[in-house]
C-alpha cells in the first residue's frame, strides 16, 4: 500500500519534468523565431533602401554627369549589399554603401539645381526615413538576439539548448564609430 503514494509522486515529479522541458524547448524555438523575424525586418526596411537608391542615382545623374565615378560607387555599393549572405557580410556592405551615399549627397552642395528638385528632395527624404527605419529594425535585432543568447546561457535552458543544438546568432554590428551614422542629408 505504501507503494502507490510514492509511485504517484514520482509520476508526478517525471510530469513535471516533462512539461517543464517543452516549455523550454518552445521558449528557445519562439526566441529563434524572434530572431528570423528580426533579421526579416531589417531585409524588408534593406531593400526599401536598394529600391530608391536606383531613383536617386537617375535623378542625380541628370545635373551631375560628369560625376561618373560617385554614381558607379553607389551603384557597386547597392549591389554588394544586396548579394550579402551572412550578418557580418551585410553589415560591412551597409557600411559600404552608407559611405557612397554621403559622397552622392555631397554632391547636391555642388549642384544648386539638384538642390532644389523636387524630387531629389523627396528622395533625399524617403531615405533618411528608410535609414531611421533600418536603426530601429536593427536595434530590435539585436534586442531579440540577446534575449536568444541569454537563453541558451541560463540554467537550466542551456541543457535544453545543448540538447537540440541550438546555435547562436550574429549580431548586427558596425565596425567603424563613424559608419555608426545615418548619412547626413542637408538641404
Amino acid at each position: 500500500m505504501l507503494i502507490w503514494p510514492i509511485l504517484g509522486v514520482i509520476v508526478l515529479v517525471l510530469i513535471v519534468v516533462v512539461l517543464w522541458f517543452i516549455a523550454t524547448y518552445n521558449g528557445l524555438v519562439r526566441r529563434r523565431v524572434q530572431c528570423d523575424n528580426g533579421w526579416a525586418q531589417i531585409d524588408v526596411q534593406l531593400k526599401r533602401r536598394y529600391d530608391l537608391i536606383p531613383n536617386l542615382v537617375e535623378t542625380v545623374k541628370g545635373y551631375a554627369a560628369h560625376e561618373k565615378g560617385t554614381l558607379e560607387a553607389v551603384i557597386k555599393a547597392r549591389q554588394q549589399a544586396i548579394d550579402a549572405s551572412s550578418v557580418k557580410d551585410q553589415a560591412l556592405a551597409e557600411n559600404l554603401l552608407t559611405g557612397a551615399l554621403r559622397q552622392l549627397f555631397a554632391l547636391s552642395e555642388r549642384y544648386p539645381d539638384l538642390k532644389a528638385n523636387q524630387n531629389f528632395m523627396q528622395l533625399q527624404e524617403e531615405l533618411v526615413s528608410t535609414e531611421n527605419k533600418i536603426g530601429f529594425a536593427r536595434q530590435h535585432y539585436n534586442d531579440v538576439v540577446t534575449g536568444y543568447h541569454t537563453a541558451l546561457a541560463i540554467f537550466p535552458s542551456n541543457v535544453v539548448a545543448g540538447m537540440f543544438a541550438f546555435a547562436k546568432r550574429e549580431f548586427f554590428e558596425i565596425e567603424a564609430a563613424a559608419e555608426r551614422q545615418a548619412p547626413k542629408v542637408q538641404f
